[in-house]
């Protein structure tokens, strides 16, 4: 019969990795509980949630926030305007940063090195908010849709990582067959490097998305027009600034003062801001580990 060698732990062993699960359960239940209770209270009445009964589980269980989120114009509309924004701001970062990380990942691109440092530079300096703010004012994309989608279309921070997996997982033997069998560049990237890049797009995809739905700061200082404003905008005058429109009073009135309804709503919409991003999360999931790994090993 084989003979297994089990590894005995000792007692200090045990005593450490007791208080490390101890310290993780500790931080879980830290980070856990306040989205439990967000959701929890986007669930329960007005009175619950201004009375402070909720702490667990819903409390009179009612929809009276998200109705009155759903039957707002002016939230819809900035939701609408915060999934175009990402959608589409997604759709050029995506494009213009495998346009540049996929050149300067060959080694026969001519100063590709020049580049890197140029893009590492941008990294550490930058020219500050008020020439950022002439910059789009002289482009003539201020308070317009553009000026949440064109000032930050590229990101170095990603370019890099997409560049390091396209040097350390795409074979340079794969270009100079697909080169023999007369492919040519566009070709061989569209046909080739991108099916075999879906970890680093997940990654790309799930960076940018993130970072499109919680913007807020552009449009505070680039937008005017309320019909352009995203959902942060909105949700950011009911948290900071505590202002609700009087039409979302016509039929929550009835069931709470405006103070309940007010704190409702708060957890309401963070419930209705945050599922679209949890929503694309699984499908990217099991690409996004790999991809982030693979794009940070190498310099």
């Amino acid at each position: 019969m084989a003979r297994t060698n089990a590894i005995r732990e000792s007692f200090g062993d045990k005593l450490f990795l007791t208080v490390v699960y101890a310290f993780l359960s500790i931080i879980l239940l830290a980070v856990l509980y306040p989205l439990i209770y967000i959701l929890s209270s986007s669930f329960s009445s007005p009175q619950a949630v201004i009375s402070g009964r909720v702490w667990l589980f819903p409390v009179d269980f009612s929809l009276a926030g998200y109705k009155a989120i759903f039957s707002n114009p002016q939230i819809m509309t900035g939701y609408g305007n915060s999934l175009l924004y990402t959608v589409f701001g997604v759709m050029i970062n995506v494009c213009l940063t495998i346009m540049l990380a996929y050149p300067i990942s060959k080694s026969t691109f001519y100063g590709r090195h020049i580049i890197m440092v140029l893009l590492v530079i941008t990294m550490m300096f930058s020219g500050g908010l008020i020439p950022y703010y002439l910059t789009v004012k002289n482009l003539g994309i201020l308070d317009t849709r553009w000026a949440m989608l064109l000032p930050g279309a590229m990101a170095v921070w990603q370019v890099i990582i997409a560049r390091t997996f396209f040097q350390s997982s795409i074979p340079k033997e794969l270009g100079e067959a697909a080169e023999l069998d007369g492919c040519t560049d566009i070709g061989f990237l569209w046909r080739v490097v991108l099916p075999l890049s879906k970890p680093i797009l997940a990654v790309l995809v799930l960076m940018y998305a993130v970072g499109h739905w919680n913007a807020y700061f552009e449009a505070l200082i680039f937008l005017k027009s309320q019909g352009l404003f995203p959902l942060q905008i909105v949700l950011r005058n009911i948290l900071i600034l505590n202002s609700i429109d009087s039409s979302m009073m016509v039929d929550a009135n009835k069931m709470a003062a405006m103070q309940g309804l007010r704190d409702l709503l708060k957890f309401s919409l963070i419930v209705v801001a945050t599922v679209p991003i949890l929503a694309i999360y699984p499908f990217v999931q099991k690409y996004f580990v790999q991809g982030i790994l693979i794009g940070s090993l190498k310099g």
